[in-house]
């Protein structure tokens, strides 16, 4: 374990080769993409973005979902657009899934990332005050095999800038 946690650290020193992020119509996960091509574009990495259709229980996991997948396929070009700003390979796939923390999860694995980016917003419990994250998110937290960075925009709406980059905060899996 002690081995693996030095691993662990010294890859992040160095940086990382793989990265994995997820893309969707909010910008928060535009700004994930962003992040993860200024990562990427300091060491030369390559970025794996996936763009999952989620499909209801009651459908085959092959339904017909024209339309869905057709804005996953257009979300998918604007972060290889955001890539070629920045220099950077961006290789897209749009998955289909039941859900979407599964199917980022069964790809970060088969792709060997080292790293998972991940936009989300910034929401509160009001009772506890505690930060709210949604489903996908917290499962991809709960069960990632390699570290996690969160980008978020502050509780106000607003980005909060730290070297041209929204907040973040890393996670490493155990």
């Amino acid at each position: 374990m002690h081995r693996q946690l030095g691993r662990s650290r010294a890859r992040a020193a160095q940086g990382y080769r793989r990265l994995l992020v997820r893309v969707g119509e909010d910008v928060e996960s535009q700004s994930a993409v962003d992040v993860a091509c200024r990562l990427a574009a300091e060491r030369g990495a390559c970025i794996s973005a996936v763009a999952v259709v989620e499909v209801p229980a009651l459908l085959p996991l092959d339904a017909h979902l024209g339309r869905e997948e057709e804005q996953a396929r257009r979300l998918l070009e604007r972060a290889s657009a955001t890539g070629d700003t920045f220099g950077v390979k961006v290789v897209s796939r749009v998955l289909r899934a039941r859900t979407a923390g599964t199917a980022i999860l069964d790809e970060a694995r088969a792709s060997g990332a080292e790293l998972i980016v991940l936009g989300t917003a910034r929401q509160t419990l009001r009772s506890t005050g505690a930060l709210a994250l949604e489903e996908a998110v917290r499962h991809v937290l709960g069960a990632a095999p390699c570290r996690v960075l969160l980008v978020a925009a502050r509780a106000d709406g607003d980005s909060q800038a730290t070297g041209g980059a929204r907040r973040a905060q890393i996670r490493s899996a155990a």
